[in-house]
């Protein structure tokens, strides 16, 4: 069933046309009655877009300017589907058993899955294999040769190879994306190898070369160390020597203090008693009493003061060779404490110099066993780039899978492809539909040898075997082709179980092209298939066919609107 409102010249009463009332129903009313608004109905219902040549803006009804509203109802087995579509405000719902489907979806994913998964036709198809129209019909031997495959892929049902082809290219294409990348991967992880293993040959290198220098730097400051110790011993020897020397420093020091004492004790008599001498040879009396003074005590005295002066000046001079003998021995004993002191300062000095090398000697070694701490480096970066190669023969056995994957697809490819298994079964089918072709035309008193071959190109051979075009021959003689191009189409359709609609509808076929021996030929051949089929025909003569049809619908056309009279 087909019902309409506020469609082209539907008003807001709906138009409702039952498409299995009869097997066979004539469709007449005057021009612009509304006779072929039920095709644009139809399509736009079921494909978004009129049958003709109208804009889905025109479709709203002029007067009444919104709410334009359309509905189809249709079986496919035990499953009542309503398709609904309607304009301001804009509709598009599926019913399956009187349950609205899921509206999540897009539009247009939403009219993808009407087409490919419900009716399994899309606009083009259905317009060749349900409906033969005469106003904006293209025939199917005028449609370009890709148009004419895919309303036969259509047909056989082998749409589904072009669609399995699109997803194995884009399955190629995800393909060489992912191999790309691969090798990118692959590349990289190569020059990351190659850098590490620079720089593992570098460390090494570089390992090698401070270990060689601080090496040799820490002999050497052991060599000075030991070398400095040396001298360090040597001096002590030489120093503990002096030492040695210096037993009797503290004793001539004191001998030579008290010679020197002596010597001014002695000395000191000496002078008194040169005063005193001096005394008995200058006075002959006392100075105090004045008496004079014994010639022979003054003789006596001065014998006895000048024994004891010569006593005395010779004790002196022995005790002055003792001194200066001491003085010498002081002032080497002397020299020998500056050798000492020197000693001691450069052993002092030497003592510090060997701090300052041990510390340099901790230093080296610091650095050295900090080097040696590098090998742990050198092992990561070992471990790095075994983890890399790991990384390398993954990605490569990845790039063994996906150029195995890419093999499978391109063969898939070329099996899918046009030319492939399409083709093939395509191949299989053209001798049926040549036969069935030509069993139609027959059937209409039209005895050509009808043939298409694998392009779906047509030759057509007359009784004298001369080649004929689909464009060299009349209008009449054209429309006869193109009803059995669409019965063939239909037969073809029911036999893979592709498509299998007891729906055709004919508009105006009788009108213009088909004489009157065509116009019985034709009535003929629709009381024939019209036994599991309900054919509608649009017709402006009504006059001349209303007797030859089981059903007859009526358009009116009243104040503006149209309707189906009762």
């Amino acid at each position: 069933m087909i019902r309409y409102k506020n469609f082209l010249s539907s008003g807001n009463v709906w138009t409702e046309i039952k498409l299995n009332e009869a097997s066979n129903t004539l469709v007449i009313g005057d021009n612009g009655a509304g006779k072929s608004t039920m095709l644009d109905a139809l399509c736009f219902t079921l494909f978004n877009k009129p049958f003709r040549s109208i804009t889905k803006k025109q479709l709203i009804n002029s007067v009444n300017q919104s709410k334009t509203l359309a509905e189809v109802v249709f079986r496919i087995g035990s499953q009542i589907y309503t398709v609904r579509r309607g304009i301001k405000p804009n509709i598009f719902e599926i019913e399956l058993n009187g349950k609205l489907q899921n509206q999540d979806a897009a539009v247009r994913d939403y009219q993808d899955y009407l087409e490919s998964s419900i009716l399994k036709l899309n606009f083009t198809s259905f317009t060749q294999i349900v409906i033969l129209g005469s106003s904006t019909f293209v025939p199917f031997m005028q449609l370009p040769a890709m148009k004419r495959r895919e309303i036969i892929e259509d047909l056989l049902d082998i749409k589904i190879f072009s669609i399995m082809n699109v997803l194995v290219k884009e399955k190629i294409s995800s393909n060489r994306e992912r191999l790309n990348d691969i090798n990118r991967e692959i590349d990289s992880i190569k020059d990351k190898i190659k850098v590490r293993k620079i720089l593992i040959d570098k460390m090494k290198e570089d390992k090698q070369s401070f270990e060689k220098d601080y090496k040799q730097k820490l002999s050497d400051t052991e060599k000075q160390i030991q070398e400095h110790n040396a001298s360090i011993e040597k001096l002590q020897i030489e120093t503990n020597s002096k030492n040695e020397l210096l037993i009797n420093w503290e004793e001539t020091k004191d001998k030579f203090n008290s010679l020197k004492d002596f010597s001014k004790t002695f000395r000191a008599k000496v002078n008194r008693i040169s005063k005193e001498i001096e005394f008995y040879e200058t006075n002959e009396e006392c100075p105090t009493c004045h008496q004079e003074i014994d010639k022979n005590f003054i003789e006596e005295k001065m014998k006895d003061l000048t024994v004891t002066k010569s006593r005395n000046e010779s004790a002196i001079d022995e005790a002055k060779k003792q001194i200066e003998a001491l003085a010498k021995e002081l002032e080497t004993f002397a020299h020998i404490q500056e050798e000492i002191v020197k000693c001691n300062t450069e052993i002092s000095k030497l003592n510090s110099d060997i701090s300052a090398l041990n510390r340099y000697k901790s230093t080296l070694l610091s650095n050295l066993e900090e080097n040696s701490s590098k090998q742990s480096d050198v092992e990561t970066e070992k471990a790095t780039v075994k983890e890399l190669a790991t990384q390398g023969m993954d990605r490569e056995e990845k790039k063994k899978s996906l150029l195995s994957e890419r093999s499978t697809l391109s063969y898939c490819s070329d099996l899918l492809r046009d030319s492939g298994v399409k083709t093939r079964i395509i191949k299989q089918y053209i001798p049926i539909m040549n036969k069935l072709i030509n069993k139609y035309l027959a059937s209409m008193d039209f005895f050509v040898d009808f043939e298409i071959d694998e392009e779906f190109n047509e030759t057509i051979r007359s009784r004298h075997r001369d080649s004929f075009k689909y464009a060299s021959f009349s209008e009449g003689e054209k429309m006869r082709i193109d009803l059995a191009l669409l019965l063939t189409w239909r037969s073809i359709a029911k036999m893979k179980n592709s498509t299998n609609t007891n729906l055709l509808i004919l508009d105006e076929v009788f009108d213009a092209s088909l004489d009157s021996n065509g116009c019985e030929d034709f009535l003929k051949l629709l009381h024939d298939i019209g036994k599991d089929t309900n054919v509608f025909t649009i017709s402006h003569k009504g006059d001349v066919l209303q007797d030859k049809f089981e059903n007859v619908i009526r358009f009116v056309k009243e104040r503006n609107f149209s309707r189906v009279a009762a």
